[in-house]
């Protein structure tokens, strides 16, 4: 099983496990239709922090040009691909702020997969809590548990 940390992006072909642990981050699964090969990012941020640099797989744009890069490495063609998406929770309820980092980082990773023009499948973003997500890849879904905070 392959654990992915903030900022993680990796690759797996079919029978092997990815998984992670999300709160107001999200994680993007991009696996072709025949689902044999699948790339995952845990996006940390959608907007690069001052002092931080650029290329790292921690902000959204950099995790999707990550992940785009390594599917055509295993000869996958992103845009051909299907997606899943989860997390983005807000982890401080009730701190008054305009809309939460955790919504900010999902609407972004909507956003991302719209552009890109790749299917989402599923989704399960937002809410008060934190998100438990593993996938074998293969032909069933991503397992997630929502745990409230």
């Amino acid at each position: 099983m392959r654990t992915l940390h903030p900022g993680d992006v990796a690759v797996a072909r079919r029978g092997e496990r990815l998984a992670t642990l999300l709160g107001s981050c999200v994680a993007i699964v991009l696996t072709d239709p025949r689902r044999t090969v699948a790339a995952m990012c845990h996006v940390v941020s959608t907007r690069y922090a001052p002092g931080e640099r650029r290329h790292s797989t921690a902000f959204g744009d950099a995790a999707m040009l990550q992940m785009q890069a390594s599917l055509r490495a295993h000869g996958m063609e992103p845009r051909l691909c299907e997606a899943f998406a989860y997390g983005g929770g807000n982890m401080f309820c009730g701190r008054g702020e305009d809309m939460a980092v955790g919504m900010k980082n999902a609407h972004w990773a909507l956003d991302a997969l719209d552009a890109l023009g790749v299917h989402l499948l599923a989704h399960d973003l937002g809410g008060a809590g934190y998100r438990k997500l593993a996938w074998t890849v293969g032909p069933g879904v991503p397992e997630v548990t929502m745990v409230a905070v």
